[in-house]
């Protein structure tokens, strides 16, 4: 008779089978996963939860603009989009001060910049300079860039600008000192512009005005040499002279011919004749006085002519130069840019960067989108080879 076996059926060990499938799972994740994705995601997660420090974000709303700047029209805006400027990139020369070196020495002379931005507020990525930067103030530009943002609505034409720093006092400073050297160059535009227009304007009056004084002077010593006020009337009173002697003579000779015809041995008629030849060598004297000789008011009154025309175009241009001056200067008024602020920046509550969790799935899509571009170029090459 055999032996009868008796065998017991028990469950399997729970823990162990959970064990196993889990080991199982982890060998079935390929190590290319775990390094593309697994690896930076965690990272990023310790990062972001952990050791990067929080960000207080100041923001501030400014438009740059003229007295007679007014807002842009609907068509305005639609030339805007295809590339045509419209009248409020006046705000585009503030934005490169803040972005540029010059914004970074006057936020130093309102603030210590590497204490604020430097290792005792900031992570270790995070900090100005940046590990394996050197200390300098062309580090300490590239650093700071990645904390200030400065935008332009063409819509609104309002720019806003937007400083990120490890305390929220340090931002609003920050932000202030910003705003403030952007008003400083407006007025430096604005003085510049208002100088050179003007200057110029100064310039030509000045010129006009000594071209006037030229003018005077030279017909003031023409009258005081040749003692005539105004030749004009001189002549013109000559000439009036020359036609109440005339008048004279023609009348004589009427009376003449009347009382030769009614006794012809009158004794008057030599009188009479007398006459007649005086105001004849008077009208001849006259006329030579007018014109015929070098001494005639002729030449004289050319010459006068002549020095009054160069005083009238000399008081023209001195006129319209004083217009033009008064012109540019209601123009500068006009033209005049101001940075007026709508938000000033205030000190902010909370911190708003980093986002830490869109931070975390931005590095998790990053890694995805990385590990399934490179498994899509080698499953096209084991494709390749195998055909």
């Amino acid at each position: 008779m055999s032996d009868t076996h008796i065998k017991l059926i028990a469950p399997l060990n729970k823990t162990t089978t959970r064990e196993g499938s889990a080991a199982t799972l982890l060998r079935r994740i390929p190590l290319s996963f775990l390094l593309v994705v697994v690896v930076p995601v965690l990272a990023a997660s310790f990062y972001f939860l952990l050791i990067a420090t929080p960000r207080y974000v100041a923001e501030a709303k400014f438009v740059v603009r003229s007295a007679g700047n007014q807002q842009p029209s609907s068509l305005g805006v639609a030339l805007q989009g295809v590339g045509i400027p419209g009248g409020q990139t006046d705000a585009f020369a503030v934005h490169a001060y803040i972005n540029s070196r010059d914004g970074l020495r006057q936020i130093m002379r309102a603030a210590p910049v590497e204490e604020i931005y430097g290792p005792g507020r900031a992570d270790i990525l995070s900090r100005v300079p940046a590990i394996f930067s050197q200390r300098s103030f062309e580090s300490l530009f590239k650093g700071t860039r990645r904390y200030i943002f400065v935008g332009y609505d063409s819509t609104t034409g309002i720019s806003t600008l937007r400083v990120q720093a490890f305390r929220p006092q340090d931002a609003q400073i920050v932000s202030e000192a910003l705003l403030t050297g952007g008003e400083s160059l407006v007025n430096r535009l604005n003085s510049r512009a208002e100088e050179d227009a003007v200057a110029e304007g100064e310039r030509t009056v000045v010129e006009a005005r000594a071209r006037v004084a030229t003018a005077q002077a030279r017909l003031a010593d023409f009258r005081n040499r040749e003692r005539f006020i105004d030749p004009e009337s001189t002549a013109t009173a000559g000439g009036e002279l020359v036609s109440q002697l005339l008048l004279t003579i023609a009348t004589l000779k009427a009376e003449r011919s009347q009382i030769a015809a009614e006794t012809p041995q009158s004794p008057q008629l030599s009188i009479i004749d007398g006459r007649i030849r005086a105001y004849e060598n008077q009208v001849q004297q006259a006329r030579g006085e007018l014109a015929g000789g070098a001494d005639s008011l002729v030449p004289k009154i050319s010459t006068y002519e002549q020095l009054a025309t160069e005083r009238e175009f000399a008081q023209r241009a001195l006129l319209a130069a004083t217009q033009a001056l008064e012109a540019a200067r209601l123009d500068n008024r006009r033209q005049k840019l101001y940075l007026e602020r709508i938000v000033n920046p205030s000190r902010p509550d909370e911190p708003l960067e980093p986002r830490r969790l869109l931070s975390i799935l931005a590095v998790l899509a990053i890694a995805l989108t990385v590990y399934g571009t490179g498994w899509l170029i080698a499953a096209g090459l084991r494709e390749s080879r195998q055909s």
